[in-house]
């Protein structure tokens, strides 16, 4: 980083220099930002300049939503909003998670379990993250030793074949990990658990293990901001173009991993805004889901044919469509997602939009059933976050008292 240009995570600077920095930061220009917060390009220099005062804020927490602000103090500059958005608190397991994984058995004297055994605890280690409410701590607590098993378990094999299939754990190990990682206060460990997960599914020659891997890198290059949109698309359609010379004579996980980074590729188009392209990827993935049984349901990408109806809420809230998310949550209302974190997941996206929709009422009553369904989830989720702190401020009373007592709820505001 230029030593010349301020730091407004170091340095004291008026409201507007912070938002050109984070702007710049983004790769986002004056336009690109104010399209996003329904505002001119003119608007956001003129606040970047000076010109015009510091915004209300409904207008900041647009605004630290498209540039995905660690913690809204990083904007404002005031201490007194030191809220973390899209970055969560720190769980009380990471130490432990991040000491397993930079831990490097390289010689030890342990005995790896069969791949077998560590493939049976994973897979009970997913069906406990998607049936527990406080899902984090479930996961939290069975992944030091799975990821210490896993690394052994490599290290130990004896014959290629062997090698491969522990390699094909561990990858899978580290997604769970991911999952885990999101939205926590250590952006550096998120990357290497993606990049090891990425080397270990290669090493690994498992179709289903790569795809997962490279589902994964591509929402956290995607969620890194509009500068990495590039590398996300560039992941997935390598992933996509290994993958779907294989679909004629695949298995269904191999299917389902295929259409989860179908419809990513157009989750990414949402983002950029591109409309058409963004609804042509997700009927191609729906289509996918059509094809796999009425009950399947993937336990990484939750990608069935369910979830296809909480994509489309998904890919009209990221277009702004206010409307059509409103006739898209509605719509899917009738579906049942079998995983809690991933329902209230959704419950979020329909949240934002009939937020956007002018709906604020019955976004809060979206965001009380998501917590219902997995108050982690809610608790370290930016979005909504930003719709609690934005209708706390509101000026209906009872809409700023079911607020502020949603606040509470998730760790917001101290009772």
């Amino acid at each position: 980083m230029d030593q010349s240009i301020p730091d407004p995570y170091t340095d004291p600077l008026a409201f507007g220099q912070r938002l050109q920095i984070l702007r710049t930061r983004k790769g986002l220009t004056r336009d690109q930002l104010g399209g996003l917060v329904a505002r001119s390009g003119s608007w956001v220099k003129g606040v970047e300049t000076g010109r015009l005062r510091m915004p209300k804020l409904q207008i900041i927490l647009a605004l630290a939503e498209a540039l995905r602000v660690r913690d809204l103090s990083d904007l404002t500059g005031d201490q007194a909003l030191h809220i973390d958005l899209f970055v969560g608190p720190g769980h009380p397991r990471l130490a432990a998670v991040k000491a397993a994984v930079d831990a490097w058995p390289v010689a030890t004297a342990q005995e790896a379990p069969p791949t077998a055994h560590i493939r049976a605890r994973l897979a009970s280690a997913w069906s406990a993250r998607h049936s527990a409410p406080h899902h984090r701590e479930v996961i939290g607590a069975l992944l030091p030793d799975l990821i210490r098993d896993a690394q052994i378990a490599v290290r130990q094999a004896d014959t290629g074949l062997d090698r491969r299939a522990a390699q094909a754990v561990l990858a899978q190990v580290y997604s769970l990990t991911q999952f885990f990682v999101a939205y926590q206060p250590d952006a550096a460990l998120l990357w290497r658990v993606a990049e090891r997960g990425l080397v270990a599914a290669q090493e690994s020659e498992d179709p289903y293990a790569i795809g997962v891997a490279a589902w994964l890198a591509t929402q956290a290059h995607r969620d890194a901001g509009p500068a990495h949109y590039e590398a996300a698309d560039a992941v997935n359609q390598a992933t996509l173009d290994y993958l779907e010379p294989l679909l004629e004579d695949s298995s269904d996980d191999v299917l389902a991993i295929t259409g989860a980074l179908t419809f990513e590729a157009g989750y990414t188009a949402a983002r950029r805004g591109a409309t058409g392209v963004a609804w042509r990827y997700w009927d191609t993935a729906r289509a996918m889901a059509k094809r796999l049984p009425p009950g399947f349901y993937d336990p990484v990408t939750s990608f069935s044919r369910p979830i296809m109806s909480a994509h489309a809420v998904t890919v009209a809230v990221e277009l702004r469509q206010g409307g059509e998310s409103v006739r898209q949550a509605v719509a899917a209302e009738a579906i049942t997602i079998p995983s809690r974190p991933r329902r209230a997941r959704h419950r979020i996206e329909e949240a934002r939009g009939y937020q956007i929709a002018g709906q604020p009422d019955v976004a809060l009553t979206t965001l009380e059933r998501a917590h219902e369904a997995a108050p982690e989830t809610i608790r370290y989720n930016g979005y909504a976050k930003r719709i609690v702190l934005e209708e706390a401020d509101s000026k209906s009373p009872a809409r700023r008292r079911r607020a502020s007592q949603l606040a509470v709820k998730i760790g917001l505001l101290t009772a």
